[in-house]
């Protein structure tokens, strides 16, 4: 059996697969009366399911900050009272059980201040709670999106998320 492929950086397609070391993304939550804001992955590993809108955190940026940034880059939305909500892990194996993906993701949440122009194609929507339960997600979306939710009202009754 061969070893994996080695990315190199900015090299192939899937650079991102069987990286030397964990990947640092984020996520971001934003609620709209009642309803969170979902977009659909277009790449890999999660293509074509409902996850939150994030990616990667790029060199010198803050993880709030790139959290911002991919959110109005994928979906145009902005957003306002941002808090850290969770630390989530993506460790995925290969069929050999080589790491094929490893993410950390710092998500966070936040209220939704208004709509502007995206500047990357996406597809996302608005859902309930219970909506969330009837689409194809990334594992563990609903307890995410609960805990997301919980911490933006512990943000703004005044408590520590």
């Amino acid at each position: 059996m061969s070893a994996p492929a080695t990315p190199v950086a900015g090299g192939d397609a899937d650079a991102r697969a069987y990286p030397a070391y964990p990947l640092v993304a984020v996520s971001i939550a934003v609620f709209r009366q009642g309803q969170v804001l979902l977009a659909r992955r277009a790449a890999p590993p999660a293509a074509g399911l409902w996850s939150l809108p994030g990616g990667l955190v790029e060199p010198g940026e803050t993880l709030h900050d790139a959290a911002l940034r991919e959110l109005a880059e994928e979906t145009g939305v902005r957003a306002r009272d941002a808090v850290f909500a969770a630390n989530h892990e993506v460790i995925m194996r290969d069929d050999a059980g080589a790491v094929s993906r490893h993410y950390v993701i710092a998500v966070f949440a936040a209220a939704w201040a208004g709509d502007g122009a995206a500047t990357e194609p996406s597809h996302a929507g608005w859902f309930g709670e219970n909506d969330i339960a009837g689409l194809e997600t990334t594992p563990g979306l609903a307890a995410i999106v609960a805990r997301a939710g919980a911490a933006l009202a512990d943000a703004r009754s005044g408590g520590e998320a």
